[in-house]
């Protein structure tokens, strides 16, 4: 039906041209040579001729024509059009990369794609894959397996067989080449001189035998050689062959794990951004209850006309508030952390003044549980280095507050080094330990692992289970490493050497990148103020929110400092009241009905209707620090539940104002839980506390082994009103009194030692 010309389509030998080429050859050389006569001598270019047209139909006719196309080729592909218009069917080879028309092409089964008629004469190293029965080796094998008797072929189709065949055709090969030239050197002889003695011409057939018997013997172990050499490379093919074939299954079983993971990834991407979306929706829902909850006990925690019974209440409610916020924060943090999206606020900051104000912190929550807290810091510790203080806080508070809340006897010890830019920080302690089986796990999201119930914290709320999950994955997040070593036998907990050193428990080391700050200076760190009001002008405040509830908060906590609050309840209202009113600073919630947040701050700025400082408060967290298109930095959104420290410092910025301040005294346990948060201004030199004498503390044990909450309060008044240098005991007492902790008050009179002075750290001067 065509001609084909590609070399990947032929048999390597075709009886039909092969075989017609042959049989002229043959008898043109007889003519030529005379053997068929004169006649035939002259005409022996036309007996090629005619022989040739006669043979080749002829052997067409008997083969069949089976011997001409190797495979079927592979249909055309779809064709494309040029740039002058004309219609091409182009292909790419898969070696040159070229591209080709398709008559030009063919598949190769070893590249697994289209392969150009030259790439495929040039490349050999296939071993004609594509046309497996079509090569010459195995034609030549089907046709002597046929000529040859069965039984004589199986003796031949070995390597001895195919060296006695090799050497079959080389042995008369290579004698009538000897035979031919010694005719030749003969004749010479005999032209130059005359007929050769016998004698002479004796010498010449020895001298011709030698050398062909010597040739003899190196073609013999040529072909030998040669047979070796083939057998070894068609074993090494095959080898080759099978190990590609491995390879490429394994390359396909990569490809399908390959697919299925990226497969899962897929779906896992789809889960946690569904997570992330619930996170947030929960977030946002359980923030605007707390908003009223935290923000109205805050009130009433600062309100002087509420009384000391019902202050309690109050206390309890802020704190349960407190422990819920942490829970929802701490769950924020973790859905940020992974997927990326927290990002560090690095800026010099006071470090050793920090540090010292968390010892303190845990100093009074380890003497309220009758244990002991001790902080190493190295003298050669930088004053200021570069670090984000919120996060950084975040990492000491959650691994010190689980040492000392696990702790029942002995001691904590906090240590800090600073070497070569890098911080290591080592909280040790003698508590329960944690089990080999456990450690795996501690670092896991809401593990607990079984010590925790017997944790005996002292703060009204348990754990949340995520604080270390959360602080080893800030360390990691800072390039930094966090590592557990504990000893879980309660028989070690309480070895302790001659210098007070705890021997067992639990070990955390963190190794954090801080570098020094030589050329800054930081603020120091002020005492407790509370803020009554400002100094100028009446400042106007626009507050905008579809919740009455959280409108009527904001107005019940700037009003009182004399601010001018209205309020909006809709974007719409407060487009519509920005009008006929012009607000110094504007504080918008996102969510609204009708047009959200956002929304009313671009219709806003578009209308030219205010351009007055404006602070986001909303529960959506994860909106804060996400690029916004209307110039609302992090820094500009607080999110609910509102802390009144943070939404006056960020008016104070906004507006510069000068507060009116006033100094409050709260109890240490009230202190120590908001020295957690960013406004913690706990003094670095505290007062020493004194105990009582031995009969007072005697009389204050027995009405707490009774539990007799109101004889407490009574013997701490008598203390107090008797000796006033014992205030710092009698307040620590009744805060802990407050929040029925009688074993912590239990182990505080136990560090009385008969009424002595005692300072509440040990080492409160330890370097």
């Amino acid at each position: 039906k065509g001609i084909e010309f590609k070399r990947a389509h032929l048999f390597d030998v075709n009886p039909v041209g092969v075989g017609a080429m042959g049989v002229a050859s043959l008898l043109s050389i007889a003519a030529y040579t005379g053997v068929l006569g004169e006649m035939a001598q002259a005409f022996s270019a036309l007996i090629a001729l005619v022989t040739a047209l006669i043979v080749s139909p002829l052997l067409a006719w008997s083969t069949g024509g089976r011997y001409y196309i190797a495979r079927q080729p592979v249909p055309e592909v779809a064709g494309t059009t040029s740039d002058d218009g004309n219609y091409r069917r182009l292909t790419g080879c898969v070696i040159c990369e070229r591209e080709y028309e398709h008559d030009d092409m063919a598949f190769c089964p070893a590249y697994r794609g289209d392969i150009c008629s030259l790439c495929c004469s040039l490349d050999a190293r296939c071993h004609d894959l594509c046309k497996p029965d079509a090569r010459i080796s195995v034609q030549w094998r089907a046709a002597a397996s046929r000529l040859v008797p069965r039984v004589v072929w199986q003796r031949l189709d070995t390597e001895l067989g195919h060296y006695l065949m090799l050497m079959a055709l080389t042995v008369p090969a290579l004698a009538g080449l000897f035979v031919a030239i010694f005719q030749h050197q003969r004749r010479t002889m005999m032209a130059g001189g005359g007929p050769l003695s016998g004698a002479a011409e004796a010498a010449l057939q020895l001298g011709f035998v030698k050398l062909f018997a010597a040739l003899l013997v190196i073609s013999a172990v040529v072909v030998w050689w040669l047979v070796l050499k083939h057998r070894s490379a068609q074993v090494a093919q095959e080898e080759s062959n099978r190990q590609t074939h491995l390879l490429v299954q394994e390359i396909e079983s990569h490809r399908l794990t390959d697919e299925a993971l990226q497969e899962a990834k897929q779906q896992a991407e789809l889960a946690n951004g569904a997570k992330s979306r619930y996170i947030t929706t929960i977030s946002h829902e359980l923030r605007t209850p707390l908003n009223s909850i935290i923000g109205y006990a805050q009130l009433l925690d600062e309100d002087p006309g509420v009384p000391p019974h019902r202050r309690q209440a109050v206390s309890v409610i802020r704190r349960g508030g407190e422990h819920l916020l942490s829970l929802i924060e701490g769950t924020l943090d973790l859905a940020r952390i992974e997927s990326g999206k927290l990002s560090l606020d690095v800026k010099p900051l006071q470090w050793r003044e920090g540090l010292l104000q968390i010892a303190h912190m845990f100093e009074l929550q380890a003497a309220g549980k009758g244990i002991s807290f001790r902080y190493v810091i190295d003298p050669a510790l930088p004053e200021v280095v570069r670090a984000d203080e919120k996060r950084l806080r975040q990492i000491l508070i959650n691994v010190l507050g689980n040492a000392v809340k696990f702790t029942q006897r002995g001691g904590v010890v906090f240590r800090v080094r600073h070497a070569r830019e890098m911080a290591t920080f080592e909280i040790e302690d003698t508590g329960p330990g944690i089990a080999a089986s456990e450690m795996a796990q501690i670092f896991e999201p809401f593990g607990r692992g079984s010590a925790s119930g017997a944790g005996g914290g002292s703060g009204p709320a348990g754990s949340t289970g995520l604080g270390l999950t959360i602080s080893k994955m800030l360390t990691d997040l800072m390039g930094g490493e966090m590592t557990v070593h504990s000893t879980p036998l309660a028989a070690l907990n309480e070895q302790v050497d001659s210098e007070g050193a705890v021997r067992a428990g639990t070990v955390f080391r963190i190794r954090l990148f801080l570098p020094e700050v030589r050329a800054a200076s930081a603020g120091r760190f002020l005492p407790a103020v509370l803020r009554v009001g400002y100094v100028g002008s009446r400042k106007r405040l626009l507050v905008v929110d579809n919740e009455e509830v959280d409108r009527g908060l904001m107005v019940s906590m700037l009003a009182p400092l004399g601010f001018e609050v209205r309020q909006a309840a809709s974007g719409l209202q407060c487009l519509e009241l920005l009008r006929d009113f012009t607000p110094d600073a504007i504080l918008m919630d996102l969510a609204m009905p009708g047009i959200d947040g956002w929304e009313t701050i671009r219709r806003m700025r578009a209308q030219r209707l205010s351009d007055a400082p404006l602070a986001i408060v909303s529960a959506n967290a994860f909106e804060k620090g996400v690029d916004n298109g209307v110039g609302v930095l992090a820094e500009d959104f607080i999110l609910k539940p509102v802390r009144k420290h943070e939404l006056l410092d960020w008016l104070g910025r906004s507006l510069h104002i000068e507060w009116n301040e006033e100094r409050v005294s709260r109890d240490p346990e009230d202190r120590a839980v908001e020295a957690g948060g960013p406004d913690a201004n706990l003094p670095a030199d505290r007062p020493t506390m004194v105990f009582p004498p031995s009969a007072e503390i005697q009389a204050l044990q027995t009405v707490i082994d009774l539990g007799y909450l109101r004889g407490i309060l009574r013997q701490l008044d008598k203390i107090e009103a008797e000796d006033r240098s014992c205030v710092a005991f009698v307040m620590q007492m009744r805060a802990l009194a407050r929040n029925f902790q009688l074993e912590a008050m239990s182990g505080l009179l136990r560090q009385a030692n008969g009424g002595a002075a005692a300072p509440t750290s040990p080492q409160a001067s330890a370097p």
